[in-house]
């Protein structure tokens, strides 16, 4: 079962928020371990944090405004393509309020921007989940992904 991290810098307070996390990392568990690893946002260390708190072995996937755009379809079949390939562990990395720091971004192997609108990083957290969600609908064949 493939394993996947969202690491956040920042922790979500409002209980819509961690609600719709909630549903979403239930629905998942017939996919995937999933878990999230928050943060603190805004210390002088959050680099250093973010970089320490990385899965051993994970694709890291940047989550940010430069990254690559795509599909639902796509996204699906590019976590397709890396179980395939042998991925057993993906991190994917939201930024706090001011975005990851470029060298995070750097160690990444991959940038996935959600939009070319900006999103509150909480609002981001819960569009990353659905659309992991949808991606094993997907790659399934089930009902939910119309």
């Amino acid at each position: 079962m493939l394993a996947i991290t969202i690491l956040c810098v920042g922790r979500l307070k409002e209980r819509f928020y961690t609600d719709a996390c909630s549903e979403y990392l239930k629905r998942l568990s017939a996919y995937s371990k999933t878990e999230i690893i928050e943060l603190k946002e805004g210390t002088p260390d959050e680099e250093k944090r973010i970089r320490e708190a990385f899965p051993k072995g994970a694709i890291l996937i940047a989550l940010c405004i430069e990254g690559e755009q795509m599909k639902s379809e796509e996204f699906a079949g590019r976590i397709s393509r890396w179980q395939v390939n042998g991925a057993s562990r993906l991190c994917f990395i939201i930024g706090g309020s001011n975005g990851l720091p470029e060298a995070v971004k750097k160690l990444a192997q991959e940038r996935l921007s959600l939009s070319e609108m900006t999103f509150p990083h909480n609002l981001a957290r819960v569009v990353l989940l659905e659309q992991i969600y949808r991606a094993f609908q997907i790659i399934e064949g089930g009902k939910y992904h119309k």
